[in-house]
């Protein structure tokens, strides 16, 4: 099939253009954008407190920690092993107990704080929707479009909206259907509607490129650009939310949204969308609290003022030690540390509702996409020493890699408590004692003391959850909203108990992400499987071989009384992980884990629904018309 280029497309389904000059950054040199407001005096003094008041609980309960565990070893002189433990428990129990007080800071924040009328002018702003894709399936994301733009042109209201299908699809064929459906489209779109498409000859910077050359061609257009994924999906009025938003707030280069996931059917993503939905929200209201005027940016469901952008943000490749040089992957944590180095605000607002994404519907789907994802944040720790990055930008970019890092030390963890044993004497290993001086004592891990640190751990995991339970009433939330008492428990205790199921299984997973980026084996950054992908016995079976072979070795010393009886769970768990994969893809009926969008489809989704059916049916051949949703 012919390769449709970009030449074919550009005359017919693009506006003129308007350069705008987005050269890129020196990460070695300070950089202010002069377009940027001055700070005020009180900038960020609000944020200070609530950082204050998130950081330092957390710091507090893991020098108190550490201080308890010391004691304990040194009673017969603490080895290097034992600080090599106390210091992996302390770096876990630091981030566990900072999340339990960033969720107390939303509970908080939403008992205090009552929405306020929006206040100020609201300035027309002419918008473009950005929506790259790369070999995605085109009535999916033309569905999608379609709904938005339909809602926006309902609604009405000062500002002006246009959507650009940025297309960098590399298959002929995908190509081929992607021109057919917009030209469908384009030519049933009521009066009103604006719908750009252009595709690009070459996926030059992959995303970065795509929207770069957006920007360079078209952007001087437009004020601000509104960045999607072919997933994402936003009501109209969470779109004109944002731009009012960004309207009233000068100073404000980016204002990000909190997207809620919608559309799961398997095991896997509706846990995933659960979780999301019940116990995200007041996390994500303590999030904003503390960010304040340093938030971030999540590469989607996001406004961004074009020329801020444009000036400030500007990305080059990254120097290796060896002397080439990389393409920066994950871009969006460093646009947002960009903007703020130059003057800009990046604020994130949660309490706009009508913003969502899509998740990954089997765990092998979410283990490909998350090691894109570690390849491009383990990229952030070698920008931390950039000039000029505001400390919580620099925050953002090492909270993003420790994310992954703390997967080896978990596992690390594991493994040491293993090799302790019960005591000296059935011990996997051996220590140092008077008795025989090349034996080590080794503090039995099976001692109640020791046993109660495993127990807070694992009750300071569980307290987010409880307390955002807490939190859903002052959200706006209820329980009817999930199906009523009895089927909200039961949802979230089967969430619950698949979180603890599949938790050391995404452990060992993700070691294994962070060691394919730090060897270079991870290549590339393949489309995701949207609808989920189906795998075999076989392919299960080669993807989850280091689980399966540490929890038989775990069984084995369990049962050899070599290993304590605590790490059972975890071992079962890692026995059990192709079987757990496999039942992360099966269907859910529609009640089970469902979250308020789930029992309630918002309008919006409905509406893509139809779009696309009737897309598809269009590009399959079937004379149908792209009409209106009812």
């Amino acid at each position: 099939m012919k390769d449709i280029g970009f030449t074919d497309t550009s005359a017919l389904l693009l506006p003129p253009e308007a350069p705008l000059a987005m050269p890129a950054q020196d990460f070695g040199r300070q950089f202010h954008d002069a377009s940027a407001p001055a700070a005020s005096a009180r900038d960020g003094t609000g944020a200070a407190l609530w950082r204050v008041l998130a950081f330092s609980p957390a710091m507090v309960a893991t020098l108190a920690l550490a201080w308890v565990m010391q004691g304990w070893f040194a009673a017969d002189g603490t080895t290097s092993l034992e600080w090599v433990l106390l210091v992996l428990i302390a770096f876990n129990f630091f981030w566990i107990t900072f999340t339990v007080s960033t969720v107390l800071l939303g509970l908080f924040s939403l008992s205090r704080t009552r929405p306020r009328p929006e206040r100020g002018l609201r300035k027309p702003m002419r918008v473009a929707l950005l929506v790259p894709i790369y070999n995605e399936v085109p009535w999916y994301v033309l569905g999608n479009a379609r709904s938005m733009l339909e809602e926006l042109r309902a609604i009405g209201g000062p500002h002006r909206y246009e959507m650009f299908i940025l297309s960098d699809t590399r298959d002929p064929e995908i190509a081929a259907q992607e021109l057919q459906s917009i030209k469908a489209l384009r030519a049933d779109l009521p009066e009103g509607i604006t719908l750009y498409y252009r595709r690009r000859a070459e996926n030059t910077a992959r995303k970065v490129g795509n929207i770069h050359d957006w920007v360079t061609r078209w952007g001087g257009s437009y004020e601000a650009m509104l960045v999607l994924d072919a997933d994402s999906l936003m009501t109209g009025r969470a779109i004109q939310r944002l731009t009012d938003a960004l309207a009233r707030d000068p100073a404000a280069g980016l204002i990000q949204s909190f997207p809620q996931l919608i559309g799961a059917q398997s095991v896997f993503g509706r846990m995933q969308q659960f979780a999301n939905g019940v116990y995200g929200l007041a996390l994500a209201e303590g999030l904003a609290r503390w960010t304040g005027h340093e938030g971030n940016y999540w590469g989607h469901n996001a406004i961004i003022r074009t020329r801020a952008f444009a000036a400030s943000a500007g990305l080059p490749e990254l120097r290796g030690f060896t002397g080439g040089s990389s393409l920066i992957m994950s871009h969006d944590f460093v646009e947002a540390g960009l903007l703020r180095r130059a003057g800009w605000r990046v604020r994130f607002l949660p309490r706009i509702r009508g913003s969502y994404e899509e998740t990954p519907a089997t765990l092998v789907d979410h283990i490909q996409r998350d090691r894109r994802w570690c390849q491009g944040n383990l990229q952030h720790l070698r920008l931390l020493s950039a000039t000029g990055f505001h400390a919580m930008s620099r925050f953002h970019l090492a909270h993003g890699a420790i994310g992954y890092l703390m997967a080896p030390v978990w596992f690390a963890l594991l493994v040491i408590w293993a090799v302790i044993g019960q005591d000296e004497g059935g011990s996997v290993i051996t220590y140092f004692s008077e008795a025989n001086p090349l034996r080590p004592n080794w503090p039995d891990m099976s001692e109640p003391r020791h046993v109660a640190v495993i127990v807070l751990i694992y009750a300071m995991l569980l307290a987010p959850k409880v307390l955002s339970v807490a939190a859903l009433p002052l959200t706006g939330r209820r329980i009817a909203d999930y199906g009523g008492l009895g089927r909200f428990l039961l949802s979230m205790l089967t969430e619950i108990l698949l979180a603890i199921l599949y938790a050391p299984i995404l452990m060992v997973q993700q070691m294994i992400a962070v060691l394919r980026s730090v060897f270079g084996l991870q290549k590339g950054w393949s489309p995701q499987a949207r609808a989920g992908g189906e795998y075999s016995f076989a392919t299960l079976c080669k993807c989850h071989l280091l689980e399966t072979v540490s929890g038989i070795a775990l069984c084995i010393g369990i049962a050899a009384g070599l290993v304590s009886l605590w790490l059972l769970p975890i071992a079962l768990s890692l026995v059990l992980a192709v079987p757990l994969s496999a039942l992360s893809g099966l269907r859910l009926p529609r009640g089970w884990m469902g979250t308020a969008e789930t029992l309630n489809e918002p309008q919006i989704n409905r509406a893509a629904h139809h779009y696309r059916n009737l897309l598809r049916q269009h590009a399959q051949g079937t004379d149908v018309p792209v009409q209106a949703a009812e």
